[in-house]
């Protein structure tokens, strides 16, 4: 597939003056002014975060209502409900929320919806259960901002809500006795890109101050919103970049006993970054959700015992066996279903729909048709009477707008600027597939059906050295807002000793001014036939570390190459 090169510009003066108080690599400090790191308090606070820089949780709009709530429930002995939702940073919010509580207070319990029987976010029966086992405050995590008639439900019931919770805020807000929401208009909280499990841990923050108990009696659940902040795909900046710092140094050396079981269970040798948390960790738990029940994910993170904790740990593999089996096979069958469509090759959209496909992964498909149809993409399946379905789109496009212009031909949807769900009635399929094709063949660009890579830097293979890499590997985490650095290298040459390994990928061995390096190429082998031409090249590439036999080489992971231009 083409590809669009987008090299940064970078402001040279603060570039320099940046490299002239830090006095590292220029390429480097390229890349920290262009990520407005560009003097040396804030490279000192970026490359050296510290537990004490997080912020003053009092400073969130209704922490002090939150609070003096929860101790109302301690002091009249009411019982307190941990809801949250079905998915990672959900289940991450309950089980710490759960936990801090339970270890003060042990008149609490915790509840996660089924995606299924009750959809996302609070739920009726979710509240009924609340009302039937004597509950009197549920706090909502990760869910409930939004969840206005719900919540004014659970009033009449005499039941209080406290919604901690990270989605962009609606005008009219639900009844709760305290919300908890950095994105709220008048909240003066500093950091707005707190994921739900960050949110969770300023309350747990507060409540230990509160309490005078020792700030490690919130900081131990920092493993659990480090996978927060990685599956949720929120910035790596900021007090998240602080968290996830701790949180994977605490995956590393002391993980809770449900971490450290997943990571038995998927073979994991090497230290843990932030990509294995989301390519690892997450969609484990997430497949709890996605194809039974995501309680036993909370079960899995808040047990003790490391035998119980693999039981739980093997539960969820399982699940997540299954929905890999479930997300290829159906992959599989959307690409037949759109080569054999004669108009596809036009289209600048693609929806897919048959009514066997597993609900669970239909959003997973999405993503991996995309890899293949680099287009806005929808796949729907059966539901019960209706249709329902996931939307995602490709970079720089507003998916939501595209669905709501086509918003008669549903029964409901939502969503966000990347990524959507639906559900419509089955007559409906075809005039939906084809009002979408006409709202987004209106709307989109001609360049956005071209995947962008976005290069931080040039550089020259003399650079690469160990000293290079060790600055580069101290901006971890990376994620969004601060992702690994991709690097070209201009008018590179094939040693003769590349060779395509496995049938698809390529072995890379280039020179440039006689330093040699060595890459590898995921499922690039069709690329091949551009080094046999014996032409400069163009690579674009991040930088890391192979391991091999004990020995440690620093290698290129390429992206892209094409012949340089002369």
């Amino acid at each position: 597939m083409q590809k669009r090169w987008n090299i940064l510009q970078v402001d040279e003066s603060r570039s320099t003056a940046l490299q002239e108080s830090l006095k590292i690599n220029k390429t480097l400090c390229h890349i920290l002014t262009r990520r407005g790191i560009d003097d040396f308090d804030k490279a000192k606070q970026f490359f050296r975060p510290q537990l004490t820089e997080l912020h003053d949780p009092w400073l969130m709009k209704d922490m002090d209502k939150a609070v003096a709530r929860i101790l109302a429930a301690f002091e009249k002995g009411e019982k307190i409900l941990v809801f949250g939702d079905y998915d990672v940073d959900g289940t991450t919010s309950v089980a710490s929320v759960f936990q801090f509580i339970h270890n003060i207070y042990s008149n609490t319990d915790f509840y996660i919806p089924h995606r299924y029987r009750e959809g996302y976010g609070v739920s009726k029966l979710g509240i009924d259960f609340a009302k039937e086992n004597g509950f009197t405050l549920i706090i909502s995590l990760d869910c409930g901002i939004k969840s206005v008639e719900l919540i004014t439900y659970a009033k009449t019931l005499d039941i209080d809500f406290i919604v901690c919770d990270h989605h962009l805020p609606d005008t009219e807000l639900p009844p709760a006795v305290a919300i908890l929401n950095a994105k709220q208009i008048d909240c003066p909280y500093p950091y707005k890109e707190l994921c739900g499990c960050g949110v969770g841990c300023k309350l747990m923050q507060a409540l230990a101050q509160k309490l005078g108990l020792p700030d490690e009696s919130y900081l131990n659940y920092l493993d659990l919103v480090a996978t927060a902040i990685a599956a949720d795909i929120v910035p790596i900046t900021g007090e998240n970049r602080t968290m996830a710092f701790y949180g994977l140094k605490k995956v590393n050396e002391n993980p809770c006993a449900g971490i450290k079981a997943l990571m038995q269970l998927a073979g994991v040798q090497k230290k843990m970054h932030i990509s294995n948390l989301v390519f690892v960790i997450a969609p484990r738990v997430n497949a709890a959700g996605r194809m039974d029940d995501a309680r036993k994910a909370v079960q899995l993170f808040v047990e003790k015992d490391d035998t119980k904790a693999l039981a739980f740990a093997e539960m969820l593999h399982s699940d997540n066996v299954d929905r890999r089996e479930a997300d290829s096979t159906i992959t599989e069958e959307a690409l037949a279903i759109i080569q054999n469509d004669p108009h596809a090759a036009n289209k600048k959209t693609t929806v897919v729909f048959q009514e066997h496909w597993h609900k669970g992964v239909v959003g997973i498909v999405a993503s991996r048709l995309i890899e293949t149809y680099y287009r806005p993409t929808i796949v729907l399946t059966r539901s019960g009477d209706y249709v329902a379905g996931s939307a995602r789109s490709v970079a720089g496009f507003n998916l939501y707008e595209a669905i709501h212009a086509c918003r008669e031909h549903l029964l409901g949807y939502g969503g966000h600027f990347a990524a959507a769900g639906m559900t419509l009635l089955p007559e409906n399929v075809q005039a939906f597939a084809d009002s979408f094709e006409r709202e987004v063949s209106r709307l989109i660009t001609d360049d956005l059906l071209i995947p962008e890579i976005i290069i931080d830097a040039e550089i020259q293979f003399s650079e690469i050295t160990e000293s290079f890499y060790s600055i580069l590997s101290q901006m971890e985490p990376f994620g969004p807002e601060n992702m690994r650095p991709v690097f070209i290298a201009r008018k590179v040459k094939d040693t003769g000793f590349s060779k395509v390994v496995k049938e698809q990928h390529i072995r890379f061995v280039l020179k440039q001014n006689n330093i040699t390096l060595t890459g590898i190429g995921f499922n690039m082998a069709d690329k091949f036939h551009l080094l046999q031409q014996q032409k400069p090249i163009d690579i674009v590439f991040t930088i890391d570390e192979n391991e091999w036999n004990g020995e440690k080489n620093l290698q290129m992971k390429m992206i892209d190459l094409r012949i340089a231009e002369s």
